[in-house]
């Protein structure tokens, strides 16, 4: 599994998280001042990388825990050709623009009882990224720069206005790539435990120059094995056994655990590009990370930063959170008792957090009607 968002979306039970078992908001602690982003990859541990899923249509909107869900559509929202793909998004409301970004391994629907919710108040999308959801597997060379390059269209194309992106996990350093690329029109970030590491000062003394031998032989080699290794690492990521272990893992409350969510990460191995698009995901992206950190992305941001973080999330901790808050200042932090993915276990307290937060600042009380000049 990945520590972006393995968990898919859209369960078939009704039952949701309960405020009772997660409703320990710490404190919000906000500070103000300049922010700085990283540059070094987020750490993402892999998990079926085939996207999210087409499930049956007869699964509609159903209330959970007093929430209204985002009806699943068997072909997808709207579509948009970028760079010659197909990509998918949701769009729902009126009013200032939000931008949500899923997590490894998941996709738009995801974001299934935050989108109605959020739609009340402003206008919502979520984006399939590329090689995930019902976007197109396309074949690709994966890292971080394709996504922040999607993202960062489709603020220009879609969008079209001053936003806030919001990104859980590997859609958490998306949106902070693509925040530092589209510096005019992103005018805030949510972060829900974020992929993305801080970088080491002995990364760029430890990458040694290959030689011949390693290029000629040991890499084509290398190349074969795991072929073979990912291969087989595909095929059982995908049986639906391994897949609810690895959930229940690091969703808490289990009871969103269920058939449907299962389902919509294992179906998207049928697409007939899946194991090719994970074997890339494996490799190029994974072996990639250290060229990105989270400092040297932030250094380069100023716009106020949230961070939502599930404490009892066993990949990525609260520790990570203070330490974003200490190296960006204009943050403020709101801990919840969840697991890797809040928005999907906690919704109603990550609705109200994102909610109060939008609130304080300027730029979202009223949409400007004018798109910025994005050069």
């Amino acid at each position: 599994m990945s520590s972006s968002c393995a968990s898919v979306p859209y369960p078939v039970r009704t039952e949701c998280p309960t405020a009772n078992k997660f409703s320990s908001i710490v404190k919000v602690h906000p500070y103000r001042n300049k922010c700085g982003l990283s540059r070094r990859d987020f750490a993402t541990k892999g998990i079926v990388a085939a996207g999210a899923s087409v499930m049956p249509s007869t699964l509609l909107s159903q209330s959970a825990q007093g929430l209204e869900r985002l009806p699943f559509k068997n072909d997808g929202y709207n579509f948009w050709t970028w760079r010659g793909h197909k990509i998918h998004y949701v769009e729902e409301g009126e009013g200032f623009p939000i931008v949500l970004i899923h997590g490894f391994g998941a996709s738009a629907f995801h974001w299934r009882y935050n989108i109605p919710e959020l739609a009340k108040k402003y206008k919502v999308y979520a984006v399939d990224l590329l090689g995930f959801g019902w976007s197109e597997k396309a074949l690709v060379d994966y890292d971080a720069l394709v996504w922040r390059d999607q993202v960062a269209d489709f603020l220009k194309e879609i969008v079209k206005e001053p936003t806030i992106l919001v990104g859980n996990s590997l859609g958490g350093f998306t949106a902070l790539v693509a925040a530092e690329a589209m510096k005019e029109q992103v005018v805030g970030i949510v972060l829900l435990n974020s992929a993305g590491q801080f970088g080491s000062p002995n990364d760029e003394e430890n990458e040694a120059q290959e030689s011949p031998f390693q290029k000629f032989l040991i890499k084509p080699l290398k190349e074969i094995f795991q072929r073979v290794v990912l291969g087989f690492l595909f095929w059982q990521a995908k049986q639906p056994a391994r897949v609810e272990s690895v959930l229940k893992s690091v969703y808490k409350n289990t009871s969103n655990v269920d058939d449907y969510l299962i389902q919509s990460i294992t179906r998207p191995a049928d697409d007939p590009n899946a194991g090719e698009v994970y074997y890339r995901l494996m490799t190029r992206f994974m072996s990639n990370q250290r060229k990105y950190t989270l400092d040297s992305v932030l250094s380069k941001l100023s716009c106020p930063l949230l961070l939502v973080w599930g404490d009892l999330d066993p990949w990525v901790g609260p520790a990570k959170a203070l330490r974003i808050k200490e190296f960006y200042p204009n943050t403020s932090i709101v801990n919840l008792q969840a697991g890797h993915c809040p928005h999907d276990e906690v919704p109603e307290l990550v609705n109200k957090a994102l909610v109060d937060w939008l609130s304080t600042l300027p730029s979202t009380s009223t949409s400007t009607s004018t798109t910025p000049q994005i050069l």
